[in-house]
């Protein structure tokens, strides 16, 4: 294989806060042992935040506490406020994550509060996470458009961004939360950021909403970034933006980039059990757009790649 691409499944958390089967903490262990299984090594496993707001996140300790091979996985949890973050390092979390809205309307619905109050917050976190030696990975929310304001200022997005690497980050996250960049955008803002900062600290994160996902995910891949966001299965969407959907299937990303020649360390066919698991848990159709194709050619004995 060629040049590596790292992935980060995001459906143990943001792939399951949206369903409307909440599933316990053992079957959402049940979902990340899938991902282990098919190579999958970094995974956001859940979240601190307030399980009566988000209920399919409740017990992530004893989720976190259950976790296996911890010192070779990167186990992350979305913790936005110092009293989250507090409750994740108290529950084993070394990697955290934290998200600031580009826009004011969208941020407010999220956590009731300014995007200059949630920026301080982040700071604060991050300064505690400096002294408790935790990396923190920050990620900018509808960095292209917002369900409220429309088309999101890239003066923002690289304004909040740059203030992220400040506090001492670990990695940026481009998040198209409610799916709406286009491929052109998703490039032109990209670039824009790599000229100023280095780009293997930048990583995206696609939702599928206009069926954009993956060629948005090809866009930024081409102007350089190799860390994204997936969801197993294309789980996905935002309660707090009205119309979000999934996110890229991981399933549908993993093969793209192997037929590009990229490696990822994934077994496609193992990710297309996981995906299936996934299904099978949350009573959701899964396997991405792809995944009839797939199927067809495992059933031949040919290869996906």
């Amino acid at each position: 294989m060629g040049e590596f691409v790292h992935i980060n499944d995001v459906g143990p958390r943001d792939g399951l806060q949206n369903q409307a089967s909440i599933l316990s903490p053992s079957q959402r262990l049940q979902l990340i042992q899938a991902l282990l299984d098919a190579g999958v090594t970094a995974i956001e496993v859940g979240s601190f935040v307030s399980e009566k707001a988000v209920p399919a996140m409740a017990s992530t300790d004893t989720l976190f506490a259950a976790l296996p091979d911890k010192d070779r996985v990167r186990y992350s949890v979305l913790a936005p406020t110092p009293r989250h973050y507090a409750r994740a390092v108290q529950a084993g979390a070394r990697i955290i994550e934290v998200f600031v809205c580009a826009t004011q309307s969208m941020n407010q619905r999220n956590v009731r509060a300014s995007i200059a109050q949630s920026m301080a917050s982040a700071a604060e976190i991050a300064a505690m996470a400096a002294a408790d030696n935790v990396s923190i990975i920050a990620a900018v929310a509808v960095a292209w458009e917002c369900p409220f304001e429309g088309r999101t200022d890239p003066q923002q997005v690289m304004d909040m961004t740059a203030q992220f690497f400040a506090m001492g980050v670990e990695r940026v996250v481009l998040a198209d939360t409610i799916g709406a960049a286009n491929p052109q955008q998703v490039a032109r803002l990209v670039e824009t950021l790599a000229q100023r900062h280095d780009i293997d600290r930048l990583a995206c994160h696609f939702h599928d909403t206009r069926a954009m996902g993956l060629a948005n995910a090809y866009a930024a891949l081409s102007s350089g970034v190799r860390h994204f966001d997936a969801s197993v299965g294309g789980l996905g969407g935002c309660p707090f933006a009205p119309g979000a959907t999934g996110n890229v299937p991981t399933e549908d990303l993993v093969m793209m980039l192997h037929q590009m020649g990229y490696d990822t360390g994934i077994d496609l066919p193992t990710l297309m059990a996981a995906g299936s698991l996934a299904g099978e848990l949350t009573g959701t159709a899964t396997g991405g757009r792809a995944d009839r194709w797939r199927r067809l050619q495992l059933d031949k004995g040919k290869p996906l790649a």
